[in-house]
């Protein structure tokens, strides 16, 4: 803290910035945070940081990550967990559909390293967070709003 009677937290990772224009990177963002067109190897733009700061967020509510994977298996499980498996139009666009989902876009369903068998839907942010204030609830969970680059809709199961 800087000061006694004021708080205050800066967000600043330029890791892997760039122009929307000149993307160099395929696959970035820290594990715990990397948002799902990261994750799928779909074209992305600066809504991954308002996935990554919603992650950010929750952490600091909760105090530990809302998407510990221990892998990138364990990572997209645990997405679908909270947020439901993405459309099959999104998951359409992903090059790397093929590591997390078959041929007909169904999860394959694997246990994790301690045998951790995770179900797409079967986790509710609300009662993870156990807060009673649903907009801030609803700010946190900015994957509503989210919108996967250039399909140019509004997702709202995820």
């Amino acid at each position: 803290m800087r000061k006694i009677n004021k708080s205050g937290i800066k967000i600043i990772d330029f890791g892997s910035g760039c122009f929307e224009n000149e993307k160099i990177y395929t696959y970035i963002q820290s594990r715990f945070y990397r948002a799902p067109e990261i994750v799928l190897g779909i074209p992305y733009n600066a809504a991954i940081d308002m996935w990554s700061f919603g992650c950010i967020l929750y952490e600091l509510y909760v105090g530990y990550p809302l998407f510990p994977g221990e892998d990138e298996k364990d990572h997209m499980a645990l997405m679908m967990e909270v947020k439901g498996v993405p459309p099959r139009s999104v998951l359409a666009r992903s090059s790397r559909r093929k590591v997390f989902f078959d041929d007909d876009y169904v999860p394959v369903i694997v246990p994790n390293s301690r045998g951790k068998t995770r179900m797409p839907g079967g986790k509710n942010l609300l009662k993870m967070m156990s807060c009673s204030d649903t907009d801030f609830v609803d700010f946190i969970d900015v994957s509503k709003y989210l919108v996967f680059s250039n399909l140019l809709i509004c997702i709202e199961m995820y």
